[in-house]
């Protein structure tokens, strides 16, 4: 009788923890919408690079709350319809706990519609469009560890003032991305600089292949400078074919690629085709003079992960909206989207880059960008930026 009461009560205390035991085991499934074909794929590879590479580092340390991460990636192929449909699926059929990716500022919008409707939590770490986290659209899931279009804008802006030139002209996509960090360039440059004169705005299609005819538009109305904001395959296609026209040399290379024109990734693919000499900005860089030792720490980590000495930009962006996701589970104790959403609300973490606020009022990063002018490095075998500038972001937020 005793024998059977020890054996009873050994069950009841098996049948306790099994549950417990299964929980723990369980991966914290994580949802990664990514363009990963086509021109946006040159960013949006490394992204998801950088987000497995988190994944791979904070498994190996036992992952959060006794729990591994898995990160389930799919293609959106840059394209709103397809992301809104393959996030569906990654919630629907896949059972992801949260969402974190897409790429182009038509996407994260789209995709921010499918989260607030399941009510799981979104991390955007590239899409800068505002109307992402605008009052209007903001809603608890969604998050951005990205820079935004305001934040760009604005600092282009600061940069070119300091030129001191007057006739300035403009090139981007037309889609949400272009128009609103055009805007907040152009707003901010005559607010600072009263008498800029705008000569010219061109507005290709996104995925544009022939930029000839707004090439020769903008040339034709002569500009002292040019803002742009292609980015990716968009930018390498319209450089390639405005550098033969002369088209940098028609503004003594007073240009300024925002959307990453001076990315490792762009260079490196354009090699001699790259129009050495204009401004841009990027994600990331590897030798962000009096950067903080954490950065240096990130850079080797990333360059023994990729088995690249001169190692991809963008993989930070998917590194640290990983790590705001993982410090949230943390705080919050749970998995639960509604309680990680709240841990969200106003977290700071110390990144590669320094510390990073996701603001209350509009779960927005504190996040700026780095930004230099472009010289031929021999060492690399293509351009580089020079004199890099990390500029602080808070003064243009609001």
């Amino acid at each position: 009788m005793l024998h059977r009461r020890m054996l009873l009560a050994v069950a009841g205390i098996a049948a306790l923890i099994a549950p417990w035991e299964a929980a723990a085991q369980k991966t914290i499934k994580v949802g990664y919408p990514m363009i990963l074909s086509g021109p946006g794929a040159l960013f949006g590879e490394p992204a998801l690079k950088g987000a497995q590479m988190y994944v791979d580092e904070i498994n190996a340390a036992g992952g959060v709350l006794g729990r591994k991460f898995e990160l389930i990636p799919r293609d959106t192929k840059g394209n709103a319809d397809e992301a809104v449909r393959v996030s569906r699926e990654l919630i629907l059929k896949d059972n992801v706990d949260f969402l974190v990716g897409t790429l182009t500022s038509a996407e994260g919008p789209a995709v921010s519609t499918i989260a607030k409707e399941n009510k799981i939590v979104f991390i955007a770490p590239i899409p800068k469009t505002d109307q992402l986290t605008a009052k209007a659209n903001l809603h608890p899931y969604v998050f951005r560890s990205a820079s935004n279009t305001t934040i760009e804008g604005r600092t282009a802006a600061e940069i070119v003032a300091k030129w001191g030139l007057k006739k300035i002209a403009t090139i981007s996509p037309d889609y949400a991305y272009g128009q609103d960090v055009t805007k907040a360039f152009v707003e901010h440059l005559k607010k600072i600089k009263p008498d800029t004169e705008i000569v010219d705005q061109q507005w290709p299609k996104l995925g544009e292949a022939d930029y000839t005819p707004f090439i020769n538009a903008q040339m034709a109305k002569k500009p002292d400078a040019v803002f742009s904001s292609l980015w990716g395959g968009h930018f390498l296609t319209f450089a390639k074919q405005a550098k033969p026209l002369g088209y940098f040399d028609a503004v003594k290379y007073n240009f300024i690629g925002a959307g990453e024109a001076a990315s490792i990734e762009s260079a490196r693919t354009m090699g001699a085709d790259y129009p050495v000499g204009i401004w841009g900005n990027s994600y990331d860089v590897n030798n962000w003079p009096g950067g903080p030792p954490a950065h240096k720490t990130y850079i080797d980590k990333l360059r023994t992960y990729t088995k690249q000495e001169n190692p991809s930009s963008w993989p930070v962006t998917g590194y640290v909206a990983m790590q705001f996701l993982a410090e949230a589970i943390k705080k919050a104790g749970s998995t639960d989207s509604d309680k990680v959403a709240k841990a969200l609300t106003g977290l700071s973490i110390d990144t590669p880059i320094g510390k990073q606020t996701l603001r209350e009022k509009d779960h927005q990063a504190n996040r700026g960008q780095f930004w230099g002018k472009t010289v031929n490095d021999p060492k690399l075998g293509h351009a580089t930026m020079q004199e890099v500038l990390y500029i602080d972001p808070a003064p243009f937020m609001d």
